[in-house]
């Protein structure tokens, strides 16, 4: 479209500066945070006076950081492998049905992603109250699987809206089940928007912290919710540090995914 107009090089500049500006928006803070990371201070100072790797150090050393990153990549791994399945069951579910119905269970699927969090965090802390759940692992599992569903389906719900349906009903003709359809069909042909549901998934479970913050205790409390208690506390630059390695594992995931996409 640009090509049509005759100062069409000097909006394709103010394109790009606007794409750049925008970008450096983005990434200003991150930019800001990783040589913080660095820092020999003892406190939050920009830019650093001095530059040191004590403060990673003190990460990989705390008995107590450790294991919330233990905890954080378990519920990431689980709560993925929870909420793809069950995101693409429903969304399948919702697309076979159609009309007033489908659009009524697809905003009942949303809906995790509209309520304030704070507001299903309270819910979800009394629900598991009463079944006993609140400080176990199953009990944060759950809540972070409830936020993972609503951002499996966003992903998945165009996939399928252009999937080629008379493949499934050739296949059940022939008398396969749906279970084998689903396999044999469906999961092959949506393994690209598969595998960015599943990293969606893994990155909300990654950096959720309200309904840790409610929900999980003691051992299974997750890193999101250690670096709230730590800031909360005393700040010092462990937290820099935490936020540029939280970085690097989003980007090497991201970063994966995408090569896949090109293979």
């Amino acid at each position: 479209m640009l090509e049509a107009y005759p100062d069409n090089r000097l909006a394709r500049i103010l394109l790009w500066s606007f794409c750049a500006l925008i970008l450096a928006f983005l990434m200003l803070p991150t930019l800001v945070v990783v040589p913080l990371s660095f820092s020999a201070s003892d406190l939050l100072e920009f830019p650093p006076r001095a530059y040191s790797l004590r403060w990673y150090e003190n990460f990989f050393g705390s008995a107590t950081w450790m294991a919330g990153l233990r905890t954080s990549l378990i519920l990431g791994t689980l709560t993925a492998t929870l909420a793809v399945p069950l995101g693409l069951l429903a969304c399948i579910s919702t697309n076979r049905l159609g009309g007033r119905t489908a659009l009524a269970i697809q905003g009942a699927l949303l809906t995790p992603s509209i309520v304030p969090g704070i507001l299903l965090a309270i819910g979800l802390f009394f629900v598991l109250a009463a079944q006993r759940l609140v400080g176990t692992l199953f009990g944060v599992l759950v809540g972070h699987v409830v936020l993972a569903i609503p951002v499996a389906c966003i992903v998945l719900l165009p996939a399928l809206a252009r999937f080629d349906w008379n493949q499934v009903q050739a296949a059940r003709s022939l008398g396969a089940n749906w279970a084998r359809a689903i396999g044999g069909i469906i999961v092959p042909q949506l393994q690209i928007s598969l595998l960015s549901a599943t990293l969606m998934a893994f990155l909300t479970s990654l950096d959720e912290s309200v309904i840790s913050i409610f929900v999980a205790s003691g051992q299974n409390s997750t890193l999101p919710k250690l670096m709230f208690l730590s800031l909360r506390d005393q700040i010092d630059p462990t937290i820099a540090a935490i936020s540029t390695l939280w970085t690097v594992i989003v980007l090497v995931a991201v970063l994966i995914v995408s090569l896949r996409q090109k293979s």
